[in-house]
């Protein structure tokens, strides 16, 4: 019988944190490309003087950088995938993408109850900013697709909702903060951010009122203080009850379900083991 020290072991790393994407340089740098334009295409109103060429197409513009978008967020998508998505992280996000996309028609016209939401910050919170841009994109291209919502606010969706669910896995204490303390933080992220999501999304749409709201709507010729004080105003008489039940709604989720979900999601990629490397030791 041979002995056990004799025998060759099999061992494995046991990281704190596994993470299905690692950030390269490449992606880093690509990120940063598709986070830049991105602004550029939902900002353009407030970043461009009345004179410019750009106001002088105002309706042309956003479907401009819609098609400018789906083109960017692939290349990151591509970029990050190099970075090291294997088969595991691969099923994990496809997963995790199929579940959100489930959850987004359940409460679809119905103030703002959008329980996705909260699965994308604690998604995002566990597997990392990388895997979180690429599932926040991906799940909203697959919850167009379900729901028939294809069109040019589609793009501005994946973006919104990649930055969303990147910001989570950004959250200060991914290795040691745990319990209420990191309940808490991902509640108060989720309530910021569903905000912040439907804010942002308001600019996809609002340059196309044309004069359809006067007092309220986009104007090309104005300056852009007076293009903010109507902006805000279009986004308190149109979407403010809309986003706070999304707020709330991830809030309660979160505190409600956070607890599980993360330990299950943890539990999920520590048997995946995305990043371990498989080693024998000499006999």
């Amino acid at each position: 019988m041979t002995a056990p020290a004799e025998e060759a072991t099999r061992t494995t790393a046991a990281p704190t944190r596994a993470k299905a994407i690692r950030l390269g340089p490449r992606s880093v740098a690509a990120l940063a490309l598709v986070s830049v334009i991105g602004v550029a295409a939902f900002g353009w109103p407030f970043l461009a003087p009345p004179s410019s060429a750009l106001n002088a197409h105002a309706q042309d513009a956003p479907w401009l950088f819609a098609g400018l978008l789906v083109l960017l967020v692939a290349v990151v998508a591509a970029t990050i995938s190099e970075s090291g998505l294997g088969p595991k992280a691969v099923a994990m996000l496809g997963v995790l993408a199929a579940t959100g996309a489930a959850l987004r028609p359940i409460g679809a016209g119905t103030a703002g109850i959008e329980p996705m939401f909260f699965l994308m910050v604690l998604s995002g919170r566990v597997l990392g900013p990388g895997f979180g841009f690429t599932l926040g994109s991906l799940t909203m291209f697959a919850s167009a697709l379900l729901t028939g919502g294809v069109g040019p606010w589609m793009p501005f969706q994946m973006l919104a909702m990649g930055w969303f669910t990147m910001g989570a896995g950004l959250l200060p204490g991914p290795d040691r903060l745990r319990g209420r303390g990191e309940i808490g933080l991902l509640a108060g992220y989720g309530f910021l951010a569903a905000f912040a999501y439907g804010t942002i999304m308001n600019l996809a749409g609002w340059p196309f009122m044309g004069a359809l709201a006067s007092g309220i709507a986009f104007d090309p010729h104005a300056a852009v203080s007076a293009n903010l004080a109507r902006f805000v105003a279009y986004c308190t008489a149109t979407s403010l009850g809309w986003d706070m039940g999304r707020a709330l709604v991830t809030v309660v989720l979160t505190l409600a379900l956070g607890p599980a979900v993360l330990k299950a999601l943890r539990r999920a990629t520590r048997r995946a083991a995305f990043e371990t490397a498989v080693t024998f030791d000499p006999r």
